[in-house]
């Protein structure tokens, strides 16, 4: 039988379950507001039942003409202990109402509804709610609802989420480390992704443990098969990449009159059979500002640099643009930024980007992890900004049609209390969503082991969270003050909480509650587990090979998450070439440079990549001819298979000469890359 008719039955129970066998415990004594005050009965009548004695968090009933008013147990105490035996003892529970049963025509209790509108008088009997109310309260709309655990007063009630109020008004997930957030939202996804298949979620990991857990259903983009064009990038974030420094207003100040015009000149290039754009009379800058996210090329930048500075009479002017086109080569070469400027050409591609990012269409895949480890530390703010702009300006621009979800692991990093920490448009854009993004069907969920360091504004905007254990004050204090629920009583036992156990408020939950979360299959759990030390610790592992697997991974993970090894081979070719070591060896016929060995070199190094390190010739560099006693070997000279004859080395040649008519060789990826962009400058 299918979990909705399951939720239906019991739902339907309700209608026949006799509330006779639910005896009273006590009377209310005091009304307030929200909250009520009930006189429980004493131990020594014998009408309490052991099994009937209410716990802190206890769902209770309380029978009125129309409605059964539900509250919850906030506080139990005995005001006057007693001194001897033969004493009676006044016990309190404080209560705080919740929601209520509204009866049908038979008088049976069965619809629910948050919220009370017919409160209880004085002297009103109170009773533990049974098993038929706790299943319509807590069950709800099974076709709207999913199971994520149960109920810790009832075992057999299922904890039921709803989707639309959950994601509608923003979810926080928040808990010490250790406690399972990570387990925890990856079964809250996964119980949504099971009954929409079709949903539209971007999940930024910056540890990298969530694709294990969505392997059938993930899109995993990762730095090395990631694209992010830099033209895709805001002012601010271009600023952030290229400057890093808000005080060199001279450098700015060139990249915002520069930019646009550059993004002109591509659109001009594309549309140059256009007529009509041929007669309109206008700036070429005019048509774009620097946040139009149209492409441009970063070799028209720098010749624009290049044009101003040769304009320019005063040396003293020249400094900003020399810094700031120095600081475009190198960024624009370092393998790390690979994908934001690594691609040759230059197209309107944001129709494939976002069609990747938020799935559409779905292909069977509703959920993008954007995996985040391996990217340059100080531009991950950068990338997360730029992924929450466009999420809320996809939904804004689409008037909503795509509903999206953005779950922001680790918030605290991006979104910080402090108004120094953190990068500005990262947390604007953040908020951006948090405040506007339910009016464009944008959905925002925070996970963060620091509540205490998210940024209030932001966090006061989750209608929902799942509080797990926390044991500190602060972020107890922060929790407390996000929640205005009338449960918010269930608070008292955040340091106590269990494994897998969490407090549940807000709207994407029926009623304030303690949930028992579902234990994941094992081939379903995020890569979080805690480390295993007396395990571990009881064997040696870590031989030469581990160590060499180690040192490669380490080497080799900023170069791999370029995707492009020819600048780092060139680089490598360059740098660790083999110097000339006495004594020299006996003249040929023909003059022939000194034979350097290979193993004797203090630089000789393992290459730093999986492709080798350029060896030098066997009869020297650039000779042609072969030292005694070896064979003729056909030197690989760059110019003639890369077609550079007649042209200036220094110009012409990125790759070191050390004398005369000597050539290095290079992979023949490096010498690919340096062909085809010889080629393309050649042409510019």
């Amino acid at each position: 039988m299918s979990e909705a008719a399951d939720m239906q039955l019991t739902v339907a129970g309700a209608a026949h379950a006799p509330a006779a066998t639910d005896r009273s415990i006590g009377r209310i004594v005091s009304v307030t507001g929200s909250k009520a005050i009930v006189l429980l009965d004493s131990p020594k009548d014998g009408q309490i039942r052991a099994a009937d004695r209410p716990d802190m968090g206890t769902l209770l009933a309380i029978d009125t003409a129309k409605t059964v008013v539900l509250a919850i147990v906030s506080a139990l105490s005995v005001p006057v202990p007693a001194h001897r035996d033969d004493e009676t003892e006044i016990w309190i529970a404080e209560l705080g109402l919740v929601g209520e049963l509204w009866r049908d025509k038979t008088g049976q209790a069965t619809i629910f509804a948050r919220g009370v509108t017919a409160y209880p008088s004085l002297g009103n009997r109170v009773r533990v709610a049974s098993k038929a109310e706790l299943g319509a309260a807590f069950c709800g709309e099974p076709s709207r609802s999913v199971r994520v655990g149960c109920i810790r007063q009832d075992s057999t009630i299922p904890a039921m989420i709803r989707v639309d109020e959950l994601l509608g008004k923003h979810v926080a997930i928040l808990g010490t480390t250790g406690t399972g957030k990570s387990c925890t939202t990856a079964l809250i996804l996964r119980s949504i992704l099971e009954r929409n298949p079709a949903a539209h979620i971007v999940l930024l990991d910056p540890h990298n443990e969530y694709a294990t857990a969505f392997s059938e259903w993930a899109e995993v983009i990762s730095p090395r098969n990631m694209q992010l064009p830099f033209w895709l990038l805001n002012f601010e974030e271009v600023v952030e990449v290229l400057i890093s420094d808000p005080t060199r207003k001279a450098e700015i100040e060139i990249l915002q009159e520069l930019i646009p015009i550059a993004k002109a000149r591509y659109s001009a290039g594309r549309a140059r059979d256009n007529q009509a754009m041929r007669r309109a009379v206008m700036p070429e800058q005019a048509r774009f500002t620097v946040d139009t996210p149209v492409p441009y090329r970063i070799s028209d930048l720098t010749g624009l640099i290049d044009e101003r500075m040769g304009k320019l009479e005063n040396k003293k002017d020249l400094s900003p643009y020399r810094q700031l086109r120095t600081r475009i080569d190198s960024i624009s070469q370092d393998g790390r930024y690979a994908f934001m400027f690594g691609s040759l050409t230059v197209y309107d591609g944001m129709t494939q980007v976002l069609s990747r990012i938020f799935r559409v269409p779905v292909n069977n895949k509703p959920i993008t992890i954007v995996e985040l480890t391996g990217l340059p530390t100080e531009i991950i703010n950068v990338v997360v900004s730029v992924l929450a702009r466009m999420t809320f300006d996809f939904a804004h621009w689409s008037e909503g049609k795509v509903p999206l979800t953005l779950v922001c692991e680790e918030a605290h990093r991006y979104v910080p209390a402090a108004d120094h920490l953190g990068f500005e448009p990262c947390k604007r854009a953040i908020a951006k969503i948090a405040k506007e993004g339910r009016k464009y069907g944008v959905a925002l969920c925070i996970v963060s082991q620091r509540p205490a360091e998210v940024d209030p504004t932001i966090l006061s905007q989750c209608n929902t969270v799942f509080a797990l254990r926390m044991s500190n004050d602060r972020d107890q204090e922060i929790v407390t003050s996000a929640i205005t629920d009338t449960g918010s009583g269930l608070l008292e036992f955040l340091p106590s909480l269990g494994q897998r156990e969490a407090l549940a408020f807000g709207d994407g939950v029926a009623l304030p509650v303690r949930i028992k979360f579902d234990e994941l299959p094992a081939d379903c759990l995020p890569r979080s587990t805690t480390a295993r030390f007396t395990e571990h610790w009881q064997r040696s592992v870590g031989d030469e090979g581990f160590l060499e697997q180690v040192v490669e991974k380490w080497r080799t993970s900023d170069i791999g998450a370029g995707g492009d090894f020819a600048p780092s081979a060139a680089y490598l070719a360059d740098s660790f070439g083999p110097e000339p070591v006495p004594p020299p060896m006996p003249e040929p016929p023909r003059h022939v440079e000194p034979r350097r060995p290979e193993a004797t070199s203090p630089l000789r190094r393992e290459p730093d990549v999986a492709r080798p390190v350029p060896q030098p010739a066997p009869g020297g560099y650039g000779t042609g001819r072969p030292l005694p006693q070896q064979p003729a070997r056909p030197t690989a000279g760059l110019r003639k298979d890369a077609g550079l004859q007649g042209t200036s080395a220094r110009a012409a040649d990125p790759l070191p000469q050390d004398g005369a008519g000597e050539e290095r060789d290079v992979p023949g990826s490096a010498l690919k890359s340096l062909r085809d962009r010889l080629i393309q400058r050649q042409q510019r």
